[in-house]
């Protein structure tokens, strides 16, 4: 199978998500069909060489093809975000068994989810979940996460855990007695991401598949936040689309309007072309950011290397910067949606609200104005701050 094969895969895949997206969001159904449609595809591996099995794709040709997926249904990129991120993981860490055993297992079709927000008042910059040493020689995590998206769907969770008073992330088997995963997201956004509550009790973990948070791959949070900018980017066409279309098949006016059809109407159309430059400036964002995530991906073999710190920083800042545009452009386009159309475009049957709210919920991630800030620091200051961002309770000042 060439690249080509596997990319037309997936996007033979796409006219049949689209077709059932209303439905799953009205209903808050789990795309668990989707997810395995999509995983058997390939998408898992696609970033995986050729030579170890999988498809080989850049990051530009990938975050196209998440775009059109976002632009089918915005949960499934999002869905795939924490896999996506351990696979560059594993893509960026030097060649050993446990690393091929891992690539191995992601080109056979295992899924990979994500469980790193703690729930409740723990400390900021700490991890309430706990691995300890186990009486087989590995270990045992006990905990709850929250955000877990992905792990619904995972045979694995990619979980931050405090080992032994070290930060660390375990590899954790979904099908084991003490992992528990729910589906009690109540967001009014991405509702079925599967994005709840994972509690893990005595889960048992590989000493293998336990490593020190310190050396996961450097660009992670760009990889991240580029995954967030693809949904973003597919909500934006999926927002242009259907404007579009049902500006184009409405009959009735305004008495007060500027034409006889709503088609024809000049302040309809300028509101129709500029959701399209909302739409076609998200994926020109979203090339440059992958652009610059492909090349700290090109330079991690040697991490120290002045040459990866440099990509590093520009992904970050490339990621960040498209961020503070596309989470207040997109939402907003998706909003002017309802200036081109009637009192029916808020009928619940049409859905036309999910894109706005959907926008709403990808774009409180890792919130824009704290990176707008930091963006400003760097510019007037040079200052380059720490990538790796925390939530949690934070020690009264002084």
């Amino acid at each position: 199978m060439t690249h080509a094969d596997a990319v037309s895969a997936i996007r033979s895949l796409l006219p049949g998500i689209a077709g059932g997206v209303l439905e799953r969001e009205r209903e808050r159904a789990l795309p668990r069909a989707q997810v395995k449609a999509l995983t058997l595809a390939g998408l898992g591996r696609l970033r995986i060489p050729r030579e170890d099995g999988g498809e080989g794709l850049g990051w530009v040709e990938l975050a196209e093809l998440l775009v059109e997926l976002a632009e089918a249904d915005s949960n499934l990129p999002q869905i795939f975000r924490g896999h996506i991120a351990f696979v560059e993981h594993l893509l960026a860490a030097p060649p050993s068994e446990h690393r091929q055993a891992w690539i191995d297992r992601i080109v056979g079709g295992d899924l990979v989810g994500n469980a790193w927000s703690e729930t409740g008042g723990v400390a900021l910059g700490t991890n309430a979940t706990r691995a300890t040493r186990a009486a087989d020689g590995g270990w045992s995590v006990t905990g709850k996460k929250f955000y877990t998206t992905g792990s619904i769907f995972a045979d694995w969770i990619d979980a931050t855990v405090d080992a032994d008073g070290t930060a660390a992330t375990a590899l954790i088997r979904t099908g084991q007695p003490g992992v528990r995963v729910d589906d009690d997201w109540d967001g009014f956004g991405q509702p079925v991401t599967g994005t709840g509550t994972a509690e893990f009790t005595d889960a048992s973990v590989d000493e293998a598949d336990l490593g020190a948070f310190a050396d996961r791959f450097r660009y992670q949070t760009a990889v991240y936040q580029l995954v967030l900018l693809t949904v973003l980017a597919g909500i934006a066409s999926a927002t242009r689309r259907d404007a579009a279309d049902a500006v184009a098949a409405r009959t009735r006016t305004y008495s007060h309007g500027n034409a006889t059809r709503t088609q024809h109407d000049p302040q309809v159309l300028q509101t129709i072309g500029e959701i399209d430059a909302t739409a076609f400036t998200a994926r020109a964002l979203v090339n440059e950011v992958a652009r610059a995530v492909q090349l700290a991906a090109d330079t991690a073999r040697d991490p120290d290397g002045a040459a990866h710190r440099d990509a590093v920083v520009a992904a970050e800042f490339a990621s960040a910067r498209a961020q503070v545009v596309l989470s207040q452009s997109v939402p907003a386009a998706a909003t002017r949606l309802f200036d081109t159309l009637g009192a029916s475009a808020i009928s619940a049957s049409r859905s036309l609200d999910r894109h706005w709210r959907n926008a709403r919920a990808v774009a409180s991630h890792n919130p824009w104005l704290f990176k707008a800030r930091q963006l400003g620091d760097l510019t007037v200051n040079g200052t380059v701050p720490d990538f790796v961002w925390s939530i949690g309770v934070a020690a009264p000042a002084g």
